[in-house]
């Protein structure tokens, strides 16, 4: 609309020429009716979608840089870490405290403006069977208002015991530290959570790489989880290993202990905080913690003290916790840093406990490139 009432303006002060008025006349009276013309035209609307989309993406330019590139190539290498108590509760309580071998993933990440997505695997253990690898997968969504973690990952079975309580006066040092490949793990969550400071506070600067915080602020954050957590436990196994190292008939396993499979269902509403901290230019350290509410059940097979088997259900409410931490250097094209998620669950009902603690430290370098159309435009 507007080339085609250009074009009359020019038809326009060319007759205008043709019938002798002054040239600086002519061009002043047909650009000032443009002008007005344009300026009485109503403003076309944007669609709801494309607001929404918008208003995802809004920051405030003073306290964040946008990103000024739509792609990104990073390379990640992932220590994961994992421990799991299992335990009953009453005057005769038993417990057992495991966690994997330290190990060091690796893999490629690739993003697309909002989506990164990237794949690891335990370097130690390439040749072992697809059910004995550890293996991660991450798919996230970020923007200025919300975002969004759907993750899997699979622990292995190459447990240690690092602790064992069997009740008062058996002493259980001879285990501690033995291997125990009675037990594997594994974990799929999905998470999504909402950024009050969007416009000033950028989450995705400490933990996507996809902005840069230039003053250091804070904000509140509100989030909702659903995780599934299986876990496989041969009881069996450990009886053995105890009448082993600690004799026959010294200790026995309670029938609460006897199960083979159970699966953690986890709900959860969560409220907490982050904050990041401009130390320096392109550099941030974000610290961030919530604490969720959290709805838990889980199903299994376990044993009474005559050996019926019959399944448990976990129906009870508990406090999560979950803490976010990160160190960035970020100069738009490179980047570099460290960061760490640790996750907190607890499960408990007559007869039954169990505490998971896991979470991942990750060191990682990428690089940013396919320049936007507006930032293009800037150079030229």
């Amino acid at each position: 609309m507007r080339s085609i009432l250009l074009l009359i303006a020019l038809w326009a002060g060319g007759l205008n020429m043709l019938a002798g008025e002054p040239l600086q006349d002519t061009l002043r009276n047909v650009l000032q009716d443009t002008i007005q013309q344009l300026e009485e035209q109503p403003e076309k609307k944007m669609s709801w979608l494309r607001r929404t989309i918008r208003g995802f993406s809004y920051i405030d330019e003073n306290y964040v840089e946008p990103q000024h590139y739509n792609w990104s190539a990073m390379v990640q290498a992932t220590h994961t870490y994992d421990y799991y108590r299992i335990g009953t509760t009453g005057p005769s309580s038993q417990s057992i405290w495991l966690s994997p071998t330290p190990n060091l993933k690796v893999g490629p990440y690739f993003g697309w403006r909002w989506i990164f997505l990237g794949y690891t695997f335990d370097l130690k253990r390439v040749d072992v069977g697809i059910k004995e690898l550890k293996q991660e997968f991450d798919f996230s969504i970020y923007s200025a208002q919300i975002g969004a973690d759907i993750y899997y990952r699979r622990t292995g079975s190459d447990y240690k015991i690092r602790s064992l309580d069997l009740g008062p006066n058996i002493n259980t040092d001879a285990l501690k530290g033995e291997p125990f490949d009675g037990v594997s793990v594994s974990i799929t969550g999905v998470n999504l959570y909402y950024i009050f400071n969007h416009q000033r506070f950028s989450y995705p600067a400490a933990f996507a790489q996809s902005t840069i915080q230039k003053i250091s602020c804070g904000s509140w954050m509100v989030g909702v989880e659903y995780t599934r957590n299986s876990l496989e436990f041969d009881h069996n196994k450990l009886q053995n290993m105890i009448d082993d190292r600690l004799g026959p008939g010294v200790a026995k396993l309670d029938s609460g202990m006897m199960f083979n499979s159970v699966e953690y269902y986890n709900s959860s509403a969560s409220v907490g905080y982050a904050y990041n901290w401009v130390f320096k230019r392109n550099w941030l350290f974000c610290a961030s913690l919530s604490l969720a509410l959290a709805y838990k059940r889980a199903r299994g097979d376990a044993a009474d003290e005559k050996k019926r088997r019959f399944q448990f259900d976990i129906n009870n409410v508990n406090i999560d916790g979950i803490g976010r931490f990160a160190l960035v250097y970020n100069n738009m094209r490179w980047y570099a840093g460290a960061s760490a998620i640790v996750r907190a669950y607890n499960y408990r009902q007559a007869r039954f406990a169990a505490n998971n603690i896991f979470g991942n430290l990750n060191i990682y370098v990428g690089y940013n490139f396919g320049l936007k159309s507006s930032y293009k435009k800037k150079r030229e």
